[in-house]
């Protein structure tokens, strides 16, 4: 029996999720958390095998999630699922310690296979990110992305400013100083060619990091 722990902030994703994974013969749902914080504390006290993690979180975020999961030595296999088809978040959370990374687009056949696949110590990659992440090993692949200069913390920054939150904002929500949060904007500015934050924000848009709200 495959045992998982759905995270999501959304009160009617989770619902369906655990509805469509309970009716698996082979797959139990331990339990669902809306944050971050929350799953981190049921992974401790449910061991499950398979994490579900949505990546965008009201707390943290799936990257640090997963790092903070992989830093407790627990065993869990962690799946991340987004709306964001973004080939970079994939590399960065599979480099972090994830098993999976399937959008919300994806068909419950491919979901319900991808859960299979990391509980059975394999990996899973929703085939159009994977084939953009393969193709960029090949000897003709194009540039990197730009965004891939970025260390994750910098990553991090650069999502909550460009979703607009202010630099004390961020700095709260990522337990840094605001001189750290100014220090890495200013290198975000420079490592990106921008110049104010509303540039970070319409780069973020292009390059599929946040929504276009």
């Amino acid at each position: 029996m495959i045992r998982v722990l759905v995270v999501d902030d959304h009160t009617l994703v989770r619902a369906g999720l655990c509805r469509l994974l309970d009716n698996e013969h082979d797959i139990e749902v331990l339990g669902q958390a809306g944050t971050g914080l929350e799953a981190l504390a049921m992974c401790e006290e449910l061991r499950p095998d398979v994490v579900i993690l949505d990546f965008k979180l009201p707390d943290l975020d799936g990257l640090e999630v997963t790092q903070r999961i992989r830093a407790l030595g627990l065993k869990a296999r962690i799946l991340v699922l987004t709306m964001y088809a973004n080939d970079e978040y994939a590399t960065r959370l599979l480099r972090a310690g994830a098993s999976g990374f399937i959008v919300k687009a994806a068909s419950t056949d491919e979901l319900l296979e991808a859960v299979r696949k990391v509980a059975s110590l394999s990996t899973h990659v929703t085939p159009t990110i994977l084939e953009r992440m393969v193709s960029k090993l090949a000897p003709t692949a194009l540039a990197e992305a730009p965004e891939s200069v970025l260390s994750d913390r910098e990553m991090q920054v650069l999502v909550r400013l460009a979703a607009g939150q202010t630099s004390r904002e961020v700095s709260e929500a990522l337990n840094l100083s605001l001189s750290t949060v100014e220090t890495h904007r200013s290198h975000l500015l420079t490592k990106l060619d921008l110049r104010n934050n509303s540039d970070l924000t319409r780069f973020a848009i292009r390059r599929g990091l946040i929504d276009a709200e």
